[in-house]
């Protein structure tokens, strides 16, 4: 199973992990990430921007890296768009697989993408200040690792 979903709508974490090891014996392991807007340094809200159609397919081309990479059985990847606050879920990674290491790494590897390739634009609002941001460095030295030569 895989989905790929860009939404401005909420979502369920625990329904989507559900749905992802419905029925299917051979799952080990089920391994989500849940991201939040943090409302740190006076963030008063977040927008995210994206090509529809294009950014969904360049996520799956990341998925199908993914499932190249490891023995998954399954992956959801959600991620929402529009005008979001502190405390609202902004992405879900859930990665299922038969054993826990395949589908930490798959999880990790496919948040780190998102976090630094994937075509979704982040605009902060700082009360009346709105700035574009771009990746951390913290988040591309995480990305790096995965990069094949």
């Amino acid at each position: 199973m895989r989905a790929i979903r860009i939404q401005t709508a909420d979502f369920d974490p625990g329904a989507e992990c559900s749905a992802l090891a419905a029925g299917r014996p051979g799952i080990g392991a089920v391994v989500a990430f849940t991201g939040l807007v943090r409302g740190d340094d006076g963030l008063s809200a977040l927008t995210l921007e994206h090509y529809p159609g294009m950014s969904e397919r360049e996520i799956a081309r990341h998925v199908e890296e993914a499932e190249t990479r490891w023995p998954l059985q399954g992956v959801a990847v959600i991620h929402r768009v529009g005008s979001l606050v502190p405390g609202e879920r902004i992405v879900l990674v859930a990665v299922a697989s038969a054993h826990r290491r395949a589908a930490f790494e798959a999880a990790e590897f496919l948040m780190d993408y998102l976090k630094t390739r994937a075509p979704l634009w982040k605009q902060e609002r700082r009360g009346a200040k709105t700035e574009w941001i771009e990746a951390s460095d913290a988040d591309e030295d995480a990305a790096i690792r995965w990069r094949r030569a």
